[in-house]
């Protein structure tokens, strides 16, 4: 706990000298002014972030943190929980979408073994962290501990913190966990007190009949654990996923090293109520990447007051929509740092309001 205490209070807020500068840079250039829309607004937040007047981001990673949810013995999921083994494989050989993705926009992924209910064959491009083999039954019992819980958190703080130590300018929140859905919905029906059909989804595809059940399951498991609204390491360990805590250390952790997280879909949304929950000060370090197909993730966005960058009808996690907006994001801070202004391109400027 200390050690998660002492990175929350090393989140502070954004740079207001360096956001001064980039919007004064950004009224110079030659366009006029607010013609690139939130590209300009982004480029204005990324100074602040980096506390940095002309912000750069050459050294990318999606961070995937992959755990299992002993809820799917329920039948909440379309899949088997033997999936997610077989796909962090996936990822380590370099062939899931998150890895096409992820080359294209020149990024790393660090794929993080931190409660996958098997023991995966060594692969040096997984990294094992595991605080257990996947989370309890939550319709019956508690997911994890509190101990647990804070335990998956700092896994997510100790690995950004080594990838910024080893060089990473902005870091991308990726997920893998069958079942990881109804865990997500089960957070955030808990701390915003939502309805639970409300923010339910379909997750890997379900049918009606599944989707009622699903709802049903929620339901019991928030009325067996009777999460603490008001505490979110509660919540997170009565009815949460060990990669959805991993991924709230990487939040943290990535604000409190004044690093850029841009944020996935709902999974991670999830994980980014949770770290606000924790700090609210983090909130102001997080660029949403885009509105998921899972109804939840609205929820969770329009509470963090925050407008997602695309809308591709992406639901499939992974970090894949984080992986496209990189692209928005080193395109905010290129036309900040590599635009003309008017004096140095020797164009007039406009001369009537």
């Amino acid at each position: 706990m200390d050690r998660l205490a002492t990175t929350v209070r090393r989140v502070v807020p954004l740079d207001a000298a360096a956001m001064q500068a980039a919007r004064e840079r950004q009224d110079q250039l030659t366009k006029p002014q607010g013609s690139l829309g939130r590209l300009e607004e982004l480029s204005i937040r990324l100074a602040g972030i980096t506390g940095q007047a002309k912000p750069v981001f050459p050294r990318k990673a999606v961070i995937v943190m992959a755990g299992d949810h002993g809820v799917t013995v329920e039948g909440v999921s379309a899949y088997p929980s033997e999936v997610t083994p077989q796909m962090v494989l996936n990822f380590a050989s370099g062939r899931a979408a998150i890895n096409v993705l992820a080359r294209q926009a020149g990024a790393r992924v660090v794929v993080v073994d931190v409660g996958v209910a098997v023991d995966l064959p060594p692969h040096p491009n997984i990294l094992v962290r595991k605080v257990r083999h996947g989370t309890r039954n939550m319709a019956a019992e508690p997911a994890l501990t509190r101990e647990e819980a804070i335990a998956a958190v700092e896994v997510g703080i100790d690995v950004v913190e080594a990838e910024i130590a080893s060089g990473l300018d902005v870091v991308a929140t990726g997920d893998m966990g069958i079942g990881n859905t109804t865990a997500s919905s089960a957070i955030v029906a808990a701390i915003t007190g939502a309805p639970v059909a409300a923010v339910t989804g379909r997750g890997t595809g379900i049918g009606e009949a599944q989707l009622a059940h699903k709802v049903e399951v929620i339901e019991r498991a928030l009325a067996v654990n009777q999460p603490d609204p008001n505490d979110p390491l509660d919540v997170l360990a009565k009815v949460g996923g060990l990669e959805i805590a991993g991924l709230v250390g990487v939040i943290l952790g990535a604000a409190a090293r004044r690093r850029p997280v841009v944020i996935d879909g709902f999974i991670s949304g999830a994980a980014a109520l949770v770290a606000c929950e924790l700090c609210p000060q983090a909130r102001d370090y997080l660029i949403p990447a885009h509105n998921s197909v899972e109804i939840g993730h609205r929820l969770v966005l329009e509470r963090l007051e925050l407008v997602p960058l695309l809308n591709l009808n992406l639901r499939l996690g992974e970090g894949t929509g984080a992986a496209l907006a990189f692209h928005l994001v080193e395109a905010a801070s290129r036309v900040l740092v590599e635009m003309a202004t008017f004096a140095e391109a020797g164009v007039s400027e406009r001369t009537s309001s």
